[in-house]
C-alpha cells in the first residue's frame, strides 16, 4: 500500500529530516512539523520540486492544545494523511539524583508524553477514515534499561514502545497499522559523542528506517544488521549477561 500523505514531526534535524528527503524523492505528500520554522522553510524550498506537496507548521509537541490543530491543519493542506511518523524526540539527561532533575523530566515530557499527545492527534483522525499508519520511533535503549545519564530517555523510549504493542493488540484486524521502530546508533545530533564502533551514518541509517516504515512490520529493529540480534541478545539473555553490553 502507497502511503501518499505523510506527516513527520521533528523533521527540522536529523533522523526527520532525513526521512523527509526520502519520502520527498519518492513523490510523496509531506506534513512537516517542529519547533525551528525556519529550519522547516529551508527543506521546504529542497524538497518543493520533488515532493507532491509540502506542507509545514511550527510545533512544539508537549504543548498538547497545539498538537490535534496542526496534525488537523497540515492534513487539510495535503488533502488528507495517510501516515504519521512520531520522530520529535529529545536526548538530555543527567545520572538521576545529581541535582538535574529539569533534563531528565524534560526528556520524558516530549519523548513520552508528547509522543502520546501525537499519537490521539493522529489516531482521532485515523480512527474516523479506517485507514492509516501509525509510526512511532522508539529506540534499542527501548529494549534494555542504559544507566547513567540515559536512564530517563530509555525509559521514555521504552514507554512509547509499550504504547505502540498496546495500539497493535487494539487496532489488530481493522484498517489502522501500527509501527515501532527501535534504531541504534545512528549519527544525528542526538549520538554527537557516542563513542561506538557500531554507529551508522545518517544516510545508511535513513535509508534502513524508510525501508522499514514502507514494509509496515509491527516491530523493527534499524538498521537490520547488527540490531535486530542485538535486539534479541538484549531481551532474552540472563540480566548479568545483557547489564553488560549496555
Amino acid at each position: 500500500m502507497t502511503r501518499d500523505n505523510i506527516i513527520i514531526t521533528g523533521a527540522s534535524s536529523g533522523l526527520g529530516e532525513g526521512m523527509a528527503r526520502e519520502f520527498a524523492a519518492r513523490g510523496r505528500g509531506l506534513g512537516l512539523a517542529a519547533r525551528r520554522l525556519d529550519r522547516l522553510e529551508s527543506l521546504a524550498a529542497e524538497l518543493t520540486p520533488t515532493a507532491r506537496a509540502v506542507a509545514l507548521a511550527q510545533l512544539d509537541v508537549t504543548d498538547a492544545d497545539a498538537v490535534p490543530a496542526a496534525f488537523g491543519q497540515l492534513a487539510d493542506e495535503l488533502g488528507g494523511v495517510d501516515r504519521v511518523i512520531v520522530n520529535a524526540g529529545l536526548g538530555k539527561g543527567a545520572p538521576i539524583g545529581t541535582g538535574k532533575a529539569a533534563a531528565n523530566i524534560e526528556t520524558v515530557q516530549t519523548n513520552l508524553v508528547g509522543a502520546l499527545t501525537q499519537i490521539e492527534a493522529a489516531l482521532e483522525i485515523f480512527r474516523a477514515q479506517n485507514s492509516g499508519h501509525l509510526v512511532l520511533v522508539s529506540s534499542m535503549s527501548a529494549v534494555r534499561g542504559l544507566p547513567k545519564a540515559q536512564a530517563a530517555y530509555s525509559a521514555s523510549k521504552a514507554g512509547l514502545a509499550t504504547l505502540g504493542q498496546g495500539l497493535q493488540a487494539e487496532l489488530k484486524g481493522t484498517g489502522i497499522a501500527v509501527t515501532v521502530l527501535l534504531p541504534g546508533y545512528i549519527e544525528t545530533d542526538i549520538n554527537r559523542g557516542v563513542k561506538t564502533s557500531m554507529m551508522t551514518d545518517t544516510a545508511t541509517g535513513v535509508a534502513a528506517m524508510v525501508k522499514a516504515v514502507e514494509a509496515e512490520p509491527a516491530r523493527a529493529a534499524v538498521p537490520g544488521w547488527p540490531w535486530t540480534p542485538i535486539s534479541w541478545a538484549l531481551r532474552y539473555l540472563p540480566d548479568a549477561v545483557s547489564a553488560r553490553l549496555v
